[in-house]
This record gives structure tokens, C-alpha cells and sequence, in this order.
């Protein structure tokens, strides 16, 4: 070992960036939902409870799209309703 080391160049923070396209915030979250990711992964013996709540996350967000058969749907009945008003109009004259 040396008697002195330089650190004048030294950076903090994670020696290796982190791997993905994720980003690292702070969140606030209530401690009972906290307790449940985590006794999740202690009844899983191993994981990760971010990469849980991460997943979770991501389902929910799944969830809110619209499949497309709906939006189909929804696009031809919007487009279908003109004339078939316009269809009623005619036949009442």
C-alpha cells in the first residue's frame, strides 16, 4: 500500500453506469405498498422489488391502451353515423 493516494481526479457515483434505459428517480411511496413489494420478493426468495413495482407499473400501463379492435369500432361508428343520419333525413321527406 501506499502512503498517500490522489483523488483529485476522483468521481462520484457508480463506478459502471447502469445497464437499460432506466432512470433513476425518488419516489414517495406509502409504507404498506412498499411492505407488500418487498414481502413479495422475501416469498419469492430473491428478485428485486423495484424491478416489481417497475412491472407493475408497465402492466398498468398496458392496461390503458386501447385495443385495436375497439378503436376499429369506435372509427367506423363515428364514420358510419353521418350517413346514416343523412340516410334517415332522406327517407322522412
Amino acid at each position: 500500500m501506499r502512503k498517500s493516494y490522489d483523488f483529485s481526479k476522483g468521481k462520484r457515483g457508480a463506478v459502471i453506469p447502469a445497464a437499460g434505459k432506466k432512470t433513476r428517480i425518488t419516489i414517495r411511496l406509502d409504507a404498506e405498498v412498499l411492505d407488500w413489494f418487498k414481502t413479495r420478493v422475501e416469498n419469492a426468495r430473491g428478485g428485486n422489488y423495484q424491478t416489481l413495482i417497475n412491472e407493475a407499473l408497465r402492466e398498468h400501463m398496458m392496461a390503458q391502451k386501447e385495443p385495436i379492435e375497439q378503436v376499429l369500432r369506435r372509427v367506423i361508428r363515428e364514420e358510419l353515423r353521418p350517413l346514416q343520419q343523412c340516410d334517415s333525413s332522406r327517407r322522412s321527406v
